[in-house]
């Protein structure tokens, strides 16, 4: 399947194989870790933190029994996605990684993700979030001078961690369900919300306004690049995703659980799925 989302690619294909490990769990045990004192906010945080746990655990029960009337077009533009993936794009990925070294890839991967830092400020911005947005920007800038243009993340070196955040999350924060959710040919999952979302990002993306004239065709160029990044290192959830009881319905549950850790990361409350650097599946 196509990995694109409101996130970044590369993001979904490491969200995906954490989610994978986390929908395995009885349904028992995920509430139970919602209620351990160790994952939520601590309340100290004060009524925000709060706030922002009682959301997301509405949205998981959501995610649970999701809005989705359009299943029957979705099963089959996921379906079409997962042809397109078996016989193109997966090759295509499997090939990159083959002929790569591991530590070219990284470095790919490491310029694509500070091209994204600029459209990530701005609605860290619009979110309330000033000193994310501040942590945001010294990174964009760091990185692009003494990082090479992005090649190597000095930010993360000096303490200055990234993170994602887009417009979908943003309308989120303030208070903007997700509504129906939808899969679409060759783009994969999202939902009303979000895909909106994903259209006001890559309107509004600093990076490909500053190219000017040059605007479409750097976008094309970063989406292609993007995209076999993500391809690249999702081998391993997908092949673990054609071996589950319904690939559907896992991967419209790690969508819909992935987005409502976003938002509710952007109202304030603690992260609940794990960093997905860490669940990072390399064959």
């Amino acid at each position: 399947m196509t990995l694109c989302s409101s996130s970044s690619p590369r993001r979904q294909a490491l969200w995906l194989s954490a989610a994978l490990l986390a929908l395995c769990a009885p349904a028992a045990g995920v509430a139970q870790t919602l209620d351990d004192p160790a994952v939520r906010a601590p309340s100290a945080g004060g009524q925000r933190a709060t706030q922002a746990n009682a959301d997301y655990d509405q949205d998981l029960d959501a995610s649970a029994a999701p809005a989705d009337p359009w299943e029957g077009f979705n099963r089959q533009a996921f379906k079409f996605n997962r042809g397109l993936d078996r016989y193109v794009t997966g090759p295509i990925g499997r090939g990159y990684m083959k002929i790569t070294p591991k530590a070219v890839r990284h470095r790919v991967a490491s310029v694509v993700n500070n091209l994204g830092e600029p459209g990530t400020a701005i609605n860290d911005l619009a979110q309330g979030r000033p000193r994310a947005a501040g942590v945001t920007t010294s990174r964009f800038l760091i990185n692009s001078t003494v990082g090479g243009l992005g090649l190597f993340d000095v930010g993360a070196k000096v303490g200055l961690e990234g993170h994602e955040a887009d417009f979908g999350q943003t309308l989120g924060r303030y208070g903007a369900k997700s509504g129906r959710y939808v899969v679409l040919p060759l783009l994969g999952p999202t939902t009303v919300r979000d895909g909106a979302g994903r259209l006001v990002d890559t309107m509004t993306d600093p990076v490909a306004l500053a190219t000017a004239g040059g605007a479409k065709s750097f976008g094309m160029i970063r989406g292609g690049v993007t995209a076999l990044d993500a391809r690249a290192n999702s081998d391993g959830f997908l092949r673990a995703l054609d071996e589950a009881a319904d690939p559907y319905a896992m991967m419209r549950s790690a969508y819909l659980q992935n987005r409502a850790d976003m938002v509710r990361q952007a109202r304030g409350g603690v992260q609940v799925l794990p960093d997905f650097d860490a669940a990072r599946i390399e064959p």
